[in-house]
């Protein structure tokens, strides 16, 4: 018999998920928190859209006082989180609605706001000694997994992306309501899609702490995508296809706050810190370079994920899984209009160096990868897809 391994599992306590359960909210504020006060944090997009005229008319007609920050940027930048601790000050509760973005900053917003603990001592993993207040997250977008990771990202400098990671950032609350994703535009639903199903890959192939629970959520999280993401991609209104692919979102996020993600995210984040590409996009950017480079070392792992995605090629070998795999993942992307270069985006062969250079600088994510990437190999990958 193999030997069990030991490892640590952590995700939110109570988590919620269905149409309509966003009705659920005043009575959970009410009855958990006793709370009077809560606190929006959003972005411009979706209030102009009225995504969230639904929320706040059902927050008020249960008698709570609603702020609405709606200041929220694509890769939120300090001044962001800060000028957010500022109003979540002043509240009981805290609602992150959104994709990642709102997400990570309800959550550092909630710890900095206590004034315990300056947000620039918080980077890095397990670095938060602060408490926090009382935190709900609502994800609007299939992507991130962030209302059920321990992680958020922050943009440090002028492009410089920098996590913080710890339990602490734990929601009390996650609340998923497909509704709230009928409409999202398609390219968008492509591009987040993609980036939940890089999480479920590195999740499952993650160096240091894969365990048995985070492959089961990869596992289930990657073959609900594949299934709902062309469908909800091709029929935006559809309620189900929406739903399978916000239940894959939270599980490949369950997965990956408990097996991190590796190498395609530290070749990504330079792209959305200096180029301001979007998370998702950027992921399936580097996607299949960085699947081919690590297939050496990854060949049983990408073979499993290949009995999920082609269960037509089981009898095959694990050799010849592992390219099918690679192949499917390349195939897929392009199907949702993910095939861009790093040329389509200004970026010119002169200015790889820099990007790999930035991308060594990721140092939590490289350790996951299952192969070393040195300079020299990121700055390969990045001439591949160039």
């Amino acid at each position: 018999m193999s030997k069990l391994p030991n490892f640590v599992f952590q995700t939110v306590a109570d988590i919620r998920f269905g149409v309509d359960c966003l009705e659920s909210l005043p009575g959970i504020i009410e009855q958990r928190f006793a709370a009077t006060r809560v606190l929006l944090i959003t972005d411009k997009g979706l209030c102009q859209a009225g995504v969230l005229d639904e929320l706040i008319v059902l927050l008020q007609s249960s008698k709570l006082n609603v702020t609405v920050f709606d200041d929220v940027q694509s890769d939120p930048p300090e001044s962001v989180i800060l000028a957010a601790a500022e109003r979540a000050a002043q509240v009981d509760v805290v609602i992150g609605v959104g994709g990642g973005s709102s997400m990570d900053t309800a959550k550092l917003a909630a710890a900095v706001c206590m004034g315990q603990q300056p947000l620039h001592t918080m980077y890095g993993v397990d670095q938060i000694t602060s408490s926090r207040k009382p935190l709900v997250l609502i994800p609007t977008t299939a992507g991130t997994g962030s209302e059920v990771t321990p992680i958020s990202v922050v943009t440090t400098g002028t492009s410089t992306k920098s996590g913080v990671v710890s339990s602490v950032l734990y929601a009390d609350i996650a609340l998923l309501d497909p509704r709230l994703l009928l409409g999202l535009p398609a390219h968008i639903t492509a591009e987040t899609g993609v980036d939940a199903m890089v999480h479920a890959i590195e999740a499952f192939t993650s160096k240091i702490r894969k365990n048995p629970l985070s492959d089961q959520l990869a596992l289930r999280a990657l073959g609900l995508l594949t299934k709902h993401l062309p469908l909800s991609y091709q029929q935006g209104q559809n309620l189900e296809h929406r739903g399978g692919t916000l239940l894959g979102a939270m599980l490949a996020g369950q997965a990956f706050a408990n097996a991190p993600v590796a190498g395609v995210h530290a070749l990504a984040y330079p792209l959305g810190g200096i180029y301001h590409i979007s998370h998702g996009l950027s992921n399936a950017l580097m996607l299949t370079h960085v699947l081919r480079f690590n297939l050496d070392s990854a060949i049983i792992a990408y073979s499993e994920l290949a009995d999920v995605l082609i269960p037509e090629q089981q009898n095959l070998s694990a050799e010849r899984k592992a390219a099918s795999f690679i192949r499917y993942i390349e195939a897929f992307c392009q199907d949702l209009g993910l095939n861009q270069r790093l040329r389509d985006f200004a970026i010119t062969q002169n200015d790889l160096p820099a990007l790999a250079k930035a991308a060594m600088g990721q140092t939590r994510l490289l350790q996951n990868n299952p192969k070393t990437i040195t300079f020299d190999d990121a700055l390969s990958i990045y001439q591949q897809a160039w």
